[in-house]
């Protein structure tokens, strides 16, 4: 007997290669879209335009006469920017830093340019912004600051002098631009 050899049906299944090319084509449109999914929810954590705006702040120097300060907003804070003369220089750097509650050298706060002081002005006690201290016998200058509401009092140099603040009024990031004629904060 002759044995008749049927024509095998093709195999109801797709084809290897068919198969690894729909599997590489389905997982590319998958990363795509999750991908593009993905990309504004990254985007939102960046920061917002406003905040970006005030990333940092340009100050002329030539505004402010020595002996005089300026006080500008820098990230929602306060920030006092202090043109020193020649004898309050002398007088921060000689002060005895034995007594102070934060010990810092004039020098070490300000070696950029001890000319120009440049402090957040928001007391280091509870977040208080303290107010300009005036010399009582020359009322035309300065001698640091007073928080109003516990007493802190700060120098020229914005060091803790006395009261319950237990460290110096923070320093921001800050640089001299244009041949030091614009001190940019932040």
């Amino acid at each position: 007997m002759s044995e008749s050899k049927e024509p095998q049906q093709p195999n109801s299944s797709l084809d290897p290669t068919r198969r690894d090319f729909l599997t590489l084509t389905a997982c590319a449109v998958g990363a795509v879209g999750v991908g593009a999914a993905a990309l504004p929810f990254v985007n939102s954590m960046n920061p917002a335009a406003d905040v970006l705006a005030l990333a940092s702040v340009d100050v002329e120097t030539k505004d402010i006469p020595v002996g005089a300060g300026k006080t500008v907003l820098w990230r929602g804070k306060p920030v006092f920017i202090r043109h020193r003369s020649d004898d309050e220089i002398k007088a921060a750097s000689q002060a005895s830093i034995k007594s102070l509650p934060d010990p810092q050298t004039d020098q070490e706060r300000f070696s950029k340019d001890p000319k120009w002081l440049v402090v957040i002005g928001v007391c280091t006690h509870l977040g208080c912004v303290p107010n300009e201290k005036k010399n009582p016998e020359k009322p035309a200058e300065a001698t640091g600051w007073l928080c109003p509401c516990h007493g802190s009092v700060y120098d020229l140099s914005g060091r803790i002098l006395s009261g319950p603040a237990p460290k110096n009024l923070e320093i921001p990031p800050y640089q001299f631009v244009n041949n030091g004629s614009v001190i940019r904060i932040g």
